[in-house]
This record gives structure tokens, C-alpha cells and sequence, in this order.
């Protein structure tokens, strides 16, 4: 599974972090999303752990840019086992 949180570079009020769900094959079979208060990964890993606790990062986040100049992050993260 992978983390994806963003910038809200065009001003759209879309701060949120999604969760992408890919098969072996690496291609997404699915997705959800949570709001989040503010840009980026510290924002991300805060609300993560109050919306999600068990969900847990196990990489550093990785960061590009989009066609559109977009900044955004991406990392790995698996369920906590309990």
C-alpha cells in the first residue's frame, strides 16, 4: 500500500492524504482518503495516526512534483499487526 499527501499548490482546498491499495503486479485496485488540516508529510503523519493508528508508515516519504507543478509525497505503509 502506499501514503500520498500533497500541497495545495492551486489553492483547490484539497488537503487530503489518500491510500492506494495495488495488486502484486503493483496496479491499484483501490483507494480511500482522509482530510487533513494542513500540506505535506507532517500533516499527513499526524492525522494518519489519529484517523488511522494502526496504519503505519514503514518508508520515508518520497517527494516529485506534477505535470501541473503540484508538489506531493508518496511512501510505503502496511497495517500493524495486533
Amino acid at each position: 500500500m502506499t501514503l500520498t499527501c500533497y500541497n495545495d499548490t492551486h489553492g483547490y482546498g484539497w488537503r487530503h492524504v489518500d491510500l492506494f491499495v495495488h495488486d502484486d503486479g503493483g496496479r491499484e485496485l483501490n483507494w480511500v482518503h482522509w482530510q487533513v488540516p494542513g500540506d505535506g508529510p507532517d500533516a499527513a503523519d499526524a492525522v494518519t495516526a489519529r484517523v488511522e493508528p494502526l496504519l503505519k508508515r514503514t518508508s520515508e516519504w518520497r517527494h516529485g512534483v506534477s505535470e501541473s507543478g503540484m508538489d506531493y509525497w508518496v511512501a510505503d505503509a502496511a497495517w500493524e499487526e495486533v
